[in-house]
């Protein structure tokens, strides 16, 4: 099991930038598959990005890509995602999951969730 804490919401103008952190305990972090996703209000969870173990695959939702960009440091057991050109509808609370299989990732499935971070975007 790894524990997941994320950091790094607030609120931003749109067009701003955040950057959330995800920190996570255990000493096998690099064999876990990462990802971020989101819930908005009165909204399902969605996919935002995943990362391979060893960072050397990356994938997007369709609607943050180009924007958004996930990236890991396995000696720090942290997973980031770069937030930029934000807009309204980016407003969410955002979770990090980590799982040893991307497929679980990929299907909302994880083993461990971290307790989310607000992120707002005004307009």
């Amino acid at each position: 099991q790894v524990q997941l804490v994320e950091s790094g919401g607030g609120l931003v103008q749109a067009g701003g930038s955040l950057r959330l952190s995800c920190a996570a305990s255990g000493r096998t972090f690099s064999s876990y598959v990462m990802g971020w996703f989101r819930q908005a209000p009165g909204k399902e969870r969605e996919f935002v990005a995943a990362i391979t173990g060893g960072g050397g695959m990356t994938y997007y939702a369709e609607s943050v890509k180009g924007r958004f960009t996930i990236s890991r440091d396995n000696a720090k057991n942290t997973v980031y995602l770069q937030m930029n050109s934000l807009k309204p509808e980016d407003t969410a609370v955002y979770y990090c999951a980590a799982d040893q299989f991307l497929r679980a990732i990929a299907t909302s499935t994880a083993d461990d969730w971290g307790q989310g971070t607000q992120v707002t975007v005004s307009s």
